[in-house]
């Protein structure tokens, strides 16, 4: 995807960055748009939090340039247009909900109201409770209460639903597309492939710290020449192994999975190994199977 500059909210343009002798990017080059939920994506040691600390000015680049609404990532004016939850970070124990959201929102000309942000975090019958005395994933909810308090234009979010419930998850959500809606920027980091694909309106995955692919998360998916078949089965997978057009097989719990590119005569010739099986599923090839792919076949295009 093509960054307009005039519309982007943050940009690194040719930037190298490396952590001793280990390069993690080179001559990278990535962009944000408002309006837009962004899903990061790629293995662990792809670059990932690189380019995020490098957006957020946590970072400084070696070479290239980096800008965060057309000023220095590290510049107070646009630090104060933006919110992050990181994935780790440590709350004041002895401070009620309340007192550590209005301190923090404190720091911002644009602050909402802490009610409002009580609210639209799921908050208010915890605000009176100190931090000391929440669960993980209302630590979670208080640290999003934080990213959204300053009302940002930018929305950096690493692993925003760690540690919460189904139903808490999808409300959060909601409340991040409500974010994007409204006009927000919003990056996101997760290793939830279905957080990713319900969310992000654009998907830009990086391996060895370059861009793989990026696009609308239908356009990642149809990357993946094939179906997907699960199967229900006493036997191990090794039985499977010289299943006519399969391109991969894999045990993902009590489940054998293929991907196939002709999933008729993969399962004609499952119910010759197995005639006893009594459970099959036959759907469409998923985020995880795209991203998995994608990075396989870039280490492919390298070795050759």
């Amino acid at each position: 995807m093509q960054a307009n500059s005039c519309s982007t909210v943050a940009q690194l343009q040719c930037v190298s960055k490396s952590y001793r002798s280990q390069r993690v990017l080179s001559d990278f080059s990535f962009a944000l748009e408002p309006g837009c939920v962004t899903a990061l994506l790629g293995p662990n040691g792809a670059g990932k939090s690189t380019v995020a600390g490098l957006m957020t000015g946590r970072l400084a680049v070696d070479a290239g340039k980096v800008s965060l609404f057309g000023l220095e990532p590290r510049d107070r004016r646009a630090r104060a247009r933006m919110g992050i939850m990181l994935q780790s970070s440590g709350l004041p124990d002895g401070l009620t909900v309340r007192e550590v959201i209005d301190l923090h929102a404190s720091h911002f000309a644009r602050r909402l109201t802490i009610d409002h942000v009580l609210e639209e975090a799921g908050l208010a019958e915890l605000k009176d409770r100190r931090c000391g005395k929440l669960s993980g994933g209302e630590q979670r909810r208080v640290q999003f209460a934080l990213a959204i308090s300053g009302a940002p234009d930018l929305l950096v979010l690493d692993e925003p639903t760690s540690g919460f419930d189904p139903e808490a998850r999808r409300a959060l959500w909601q409340l991040v597309r409500a974010k994007a809606e409204a006009g927000a920027a919003v990056l996101l980091a997760t290793h939830h492939m279905d957080e990713a694909e319900a969310l992000a309106d654009r998907i830009v995955v990086i391996a060895k710290g370059a861009v793989i692919a990026d696009g609308p998360p239908a356009q990642i998916k149809a990357q993946v020449a094939g179906t997907v078949v699960r199967l229900r089965t006493r036997l191990p997978a090794s039985r499977f192994g010289t299943l006519p057009d399969m391109v991969k097989i894999e045990e993902r719990g009590a489940d054998v999975t293929i991907l196939t590119t002709n999933p008729r005569a993969t399962l004609e010739a499952v119910f010759q190994i197995d005639p006893a099986l009594q459970h099959f599923e036959v759907v469409s090839a998923s985020l995880e199977d795209a991203l998995e792919n994608l990075v396989t076949s870039q280490n492919v295009q390298e070795a050759a």
